[in-house]
């Protein structure tokens, strides 16, 4: 993902190696896509200035079978 800033500059973002990083199960891979294409914005302040981690950790409930 690459963002565009006003004054001209940009930045990058890796979603592979963020997904690689912070997602533990293929739920959060799949709410971290969801919000690449639905939510490209908010996917980018949620890396740049908030906790991914604990995000998914609220928003994806993931019970292994026992």
């Amino acid at each position: 993902m690459e963002l565009k800033f006003i004054d001209g500059s940009m930045i990058a973002i890796d979603t592979i190696a963020v997904e690689n990083e912070v997602a533990d199960n293929m739920y959060q891979r799949s709410e971290l896509d969801y919000l690449i294409y639905n939510a490209p914005l908010e996917y980018a302040d949620l890396i740049l200035n908030g906790d991914p981690e604990a995000y998914l950790k609220a928003v994806t409930e993931y019970k292994p079978i026992e």
